[in-house]
């Protein structure tokens, strides 16, 4: 599986040619290879010491041939033969010792194994070939029992993952870390719903995916395939095809994906299917919400990622400008019911989106549009759509960006616009959603009216007003209302509180003493404002 684990915690790659020529007892020879060099990765299965003329009737393939070239046919055809019958049948490579017959290996030996790519090894000082057989012998059975103890960890691992009813996210990061290879799971779309990497990075993984994916043939067997050998097997719902997992080869060059890869990647897709019938909520929900909630909280590791993942969902990252857009709704309201009504309107749109429950009650919705298309229309119709069905829903809007790694910026606006709308708040005359414009001084001190910074000062400005009404049974902080509201201008004052302009004086009066403050002042007159409009939008919360 991958080479690079820690010791015990991962399968260790196939003993190799390279590796047995390595081993002190045949190092001690002196091994040069004449041919092959390029194949010095193949695996080697077994050994077999032979002077036969024909061995190759005793060998099954993957194996390490030692001779003495004792056997070898005396003319050039009879080596060709020799050589050939090995070809055929997979010998890993041959090994001649260059101490009896022969002091250097023969030009017909030579052009035969380079003919058919069969690596060719000469020993120059003599070894003890038993010893070979009992080194490397005990280093495969090893490799087999210990493959044999992963193949056993790898059932009760995800044995265990399904028992628990654990989550795609759960199953396909436990693929990653016991094979060390990245694992994608995609639907038959090729959308890219689920990416956990090891040993390449999102970008790398998924960058260009659906045509990637779309080149990578389809098939019901778990197989590695073309054209960038990735190891795939289907994952089903309901007894139908529903996607696929794929496991991704490393970066650079390495061991091929083998048979504990194999049975790893079955059991993943196995332990998948299962999944998909206990967790009800459709797998690209969730993987719209886990890339949004990414993107609001700046979660990738760069800006590439971002793209590449987005982008594998189906959000084309190139688009020339996005919108972040909330939708709150009172609680029992039917989240599930309304994003399903937002992804109707969006394809009818024909506008590329991300849609997911950001939390609880609060829908998130990022647009992607081409420069050309402007957003408000876009954005009028879902939330037409949205108070339709949840006429208390508030849909608030962020500012346009123009690169996807801003889009939590706009994302943060459009939470400020809902925090400063209060509920039942009436919508503008010409459009059905707030934005950043809509937020006055009522709204903003709405936003923060729990601030403790906020009561404290309306405390400080208004207690000694509103302790004299409860004491007395006035209504001074009405006039003081009446008053601020039309900007100073007692006459106005008067008339709206239904006073004789007499007794509207001399209740400003009363005001002033007990407040010490002077009304005619206009920097007073603000700071007056200011804690009034604070304490009203705090007893309307």
């Amino acid at each position: 599986m991958n080479d690079n684990h820690p010791a015990g915690q991962g399968p260790a790659r196939p003993l190799t040619v390279a590796d047995a020529l390595a081993l002190p007892v045949l190092a001690a020879g002196l091994p040069q290879v004449v041919t092959g060099m390029a194949d010095m990765d193949r695996p080697v299965r077994w050994v077999h010491i032979t002077e036969l003329t024909d061995p190759a009737s005793f060998l099954r393939g993957g194996e390490l041939v030692l001779t003495t070239g004792m056997p070898l046919p005396q003319d050039a055809a009879g080596v060709r033969r020799y050589v050939d019958e090995l070809a055929d049948v997979g010998a890993a490579a041959l090994v001649i010792e260059l101490v009896r017959r022969y002091h250097r290996p023969p030009e017909p030996l030579v052009d035969a194994c380079r003919r058919r790519g069969l690596p060719l090894v000469a020993l120059a000082k003599d070894v003890n070939f038993l010893e070979v057989t009992q080194v490397v012998h005990a280093l495969l059975l090893g490799n087999q029992v210990e493959a044999m103890r992963r193949t056993q960890r790898i059932h009760e691992a995800f044995t265990t993952l399904t028992l628990r009813g654990a989550g795609p996210e759960e199953v396909v990061r436990a693929a990653a870390e016991m094979s060390g290879r990245t694992v994608v799971l995609e639907n038959l779309v090729h959308q890219a719903l689920i990416c956990e990497p090891s040993g390449l990075t999102v970008e790398e993984a998924l960058a260009d995916w659906e045509r990637r994916s779309r080149a990578t043939g389809p098939g019901d067997s778990t197989a590695v395939r073309a054209p960038e050998g990735w190891l795939t097997a289907s994952v089903e719902y309901q007894g139908e095809r529903w996607g696929r997992v794929a496991m991704l080869p490393a970066r650079t060059e390495g061991a091929a994906f083998g048979p504990e890869e194999i049975t790893l990647l079955e059991r993943t897709a196995m332990a998948l299917t299962v999944a998909r019938l206990i967790h009800p909520t459709p797998w690209e929900s969730t993987a719209h919400r886990n890339a949004l909630r990414d993107l609001v909280e700046q979660r990738h590791r760069s800006a590439g990622d971002a793209r590449a993942r987005c982008s594998a969902l189906g959000l084309p990252a190139d688009r020339g400008h996005f919108v972040a857009t909330l939708v709150d709704l009172r609680a029992g309201e039917g989240v599930p019911e309304i994003e399903s009504l937002l992804l109707r309107e969006l394809s009818m749109a024909g506008a590329p989106a991300l849609v997911g429950e950001l939390a609880p009650d609060r829908l998130g919705i990022l647009l992607a549009l081409r420069a050309s298309r402007t957003w408000r229309p876009l954005v009028e119709r879902l939330s037409g759509s949205v108070l339709s069905l949840a006429p208390e829903a508030v849909v608030s809007v962020g500012s346009e960006v123009t690169d996807l790694t801003e889009t939590a910026r706009s994302f943060r606006e459009a939470a400020r616009v809902a925090e400063a709308t209060p509920p039942r708040q009436p919508l503008p005359s010409d459009r059905s959603f707030h934005e950043l414009s809509d937020i006055g001084l009522r709204r903003l001190l709405y936003a923060v009216r729990e601030d403790a910074r906020i009561q404290e000062y309306t405390e400080r400005q208004l207690r000694r007003l509103i302790d004299h009404d409860t004491q007395h049974g006035t209504d001074l902080l009405t006039t003081l209302r009446h008053y601020l509201d039309a900007a100073g201008n007692k006459t106005t004052a008067a008339r709206r509180g239904g006073l004789s302009r007499e007794t509207m004086y001399q209740r400003l009066r009363t005001i002033e003493r007990l407040l010490a403050r002077d009304l005619e002042a206009g920097d007073q007159r603000t700071e007056l404002h200011v804690a009034l409009t604070a304490l009203d939008v705090s007893r309307a919360g």
